[in-house]
């Protein structure tokens, strides 16, 4: 079978390959920790990057809960095996790895060390070390952290190489090179999202409509996005898929979920009832208590910062102007994990009792309320990159959200100002109308009168924005509408 083409990550790419010229220019080594969801394609970019550069590697892939004489036993055998290893043109290794394995990390660092410097390599050509997974090996071992800092130090930072840690335990990654920890100071951080809607339309053939709605499906994850045929459309993608249970449009967000939350506790249902469409502190309290009582304030606050903050399962909206607004609105913040808790999870039932058409019912049901919701966040971030650019309408914009007061009466979709979550300027208000209808001039009026409400807007110096998948109508240029933002100026705000 061919294997699956490499798509965008150019930038990625090039982030990786500069500090691997760095390393040449300098010929010592530096290190670089790369973090992100599962699935979003962390171990695939540094496969193609390590094919691309053509220099010896190693790559090692942790397993979750191996004791840690597992562990090193895999990654001996792994250096031995690697184009890093083989250090003789015979393919004999022993005279510098040995056959048998290390019993300690700081004895596997210094055979990785030795093996460094005896890489076949030509001079001044460095070498690449991935450690994937590296929140496992250090759950194994508490020692693991201060064995590779020494390592690193005294061995390793001294040598030509590019040390690439991986992981997707973002809060643990995090830990690594926080300033109380043994590797602080010594790695640069990056943190790898799921592709662009320009990367998901660019590997799928779509048009730019097509691309927005297969990006919310997918989430912008390969796990996904390998499983979709070239050029169809969401729709057409999951009715499919719905004959399929063991499909990776549920396999995908289910794993997510068991692999974060694998006991039915509190914050699995603090997260559930968020993806049930709960977006208030009140509401959430509610949901995710008993059928007696609501989950007190004192557990559900702590709760919530957990999800967001350390999990990044939930993003935190607040009301943006240029005065302090509550209350603020939590969402699910993957868009295929949120479809997931919505929608997909409820088709995958049907599905896996033979029923697809009423799967896809389910799905067909819940498609446009939800894809109203979820495409929000995308089109606030594609202004948001669009305001860089030089033909912008306001190009001090720094921060786009939404405004609503505590009634939710009007809630305005899109609101530019100069920062957030107070600000000094709003320089626009907006609606966003992704229906199969146009923006017409009732929508407008709405429009209007709403943003008159919004604390720092005034009509006139504050411009107005429509966000609408099918176009307006009966709208004329005196109608004061400044900018129409459509399904092709979403997705090319954000480079191939």
């Amino acid at each position: 079978m061919a294997a699956t083409p490499f798509v965008g990550r150019s930038t990625e790419l090039g982030l990786l390959r500069k500090r691997l010229d760095r390393v040449v220019a300098t010929g010592s080594g530096r290190a670089l920790t790369v973090r992100g969801r599962r699935q979003v394609g962390k171990s695939r970019l540094v496969q193609e990057f390590c094919d691309r550069a053509a220099v010896p590697y190693v790559f090692f892939s942790a397993t979750k809960g191996a004791p840690t004489l597992e562990a090193l036993a895999a990654f001996h055998t792994e250096l031995r095996t690697s184009s890093l290893g083989n250090t003789d043109p015979t393919g004999d290794t022993g005279a510098v790895i040995p056959t048998s394995a290390p019993t300690n990390w700081p004895d596997a660092f210094r055979l990785l060390s030795a093996a460094l410097a005896g890489s076949p390599a030509a001079p001044g050509v460095p070498s690449v070390v991935v450690l994937d997974e590296l929140p496992w090996l250090a759950e194994q071992d508490s020692v693991f952290d201060g064995a590779l800092q020494t390592a690193w130090d005294r061995l390793l930072a001294r040598q030509p190489v590019l040390l690439l840690l991986l992981g997707s335990d973002l809060h643990m990654m995090e830990r690594l090179t926080a300033y109380d920890r043994p590797f602080y100071g010594r790695a640069d951080n990056l943190v790898l999202g799921p592709l662009s809607p320009a990367e998901t339309g660019s590997a799928l053939g779509l048009d730019a409509a097509d691309a927005i709605d297969a990006h919310l499906v997918s989430g912008g994850l390969p796990g996904v996005l390998r499983a979709w045929p070239h050029g169809t459309p969401a729709l057409a993608f999951l009715e499919a898929e719905c004959a399929d249970p063991a499909s990776p449009v549920f396999g995908v967000p289910e794993a997510t979920l068991m692999a974060e939350f694998p006991a039915p506790d509190q914050a699995r249902q603090v997260l559930e009832a968020v993806g049930s469409g709960d977006r208030t502190h009140a509401n959430i309290a509610a949901t995710a208590g008993s059928q007696s009582a609501a989950l007190p304030s004192g557990v559900l606050s702590p709760l919530l910062r957990k999800l967001s903050e350390e999990k990044r399962v939930l993003a935190v909206d607040h009301p943006l102007s240029d005065k302090p607004g509550k209350p603020a609105l939590h969402r699910v913040a993957d868009s295929n994990l949120r479809l997931y808790l919505a929608a997909l999870r409820a088709a995958q039932e049907q599905t896996r009792r033979g029923r697809p058409e009423a799967a896809f019912r389910v799905i067909e049901r819940r498609w446009a309320a939800w894809r109203g919701r979820a495409v929000e966040p995308l089109i606030r971030e594609s202004l948001a990159l669009a305001a860089g650019t030089t033909d912008f309408p306001w190009p001090e914009t720094e921060a786009v959200g939404g405004w609503w007061n505590r009634r939710f009466d009007p809630e305005i979709d899109l609101i530019g100002t100069d920062r957030a979550p107070v600000a000094r300027t709003v320089f626009f208000a907006g609606s966003v109308k992704w229906l199969n209808t146009p923006f017409d001039h009732h929508d407008l009026v709405t429009l209007k009168q709403s943003a008159a409400q919004v604390p720092g807007y005034t009509e006139g110096p504050g411009g107005l924005v429509i966000a609408t998948l099918n176009g307006t109508t009966g709208l004329t240029p005196q109608d004061g509408v400044h900018l129409v933002w459509r399904p092709h100026d979403v997705v090319a705000a954000w480079p191939v």
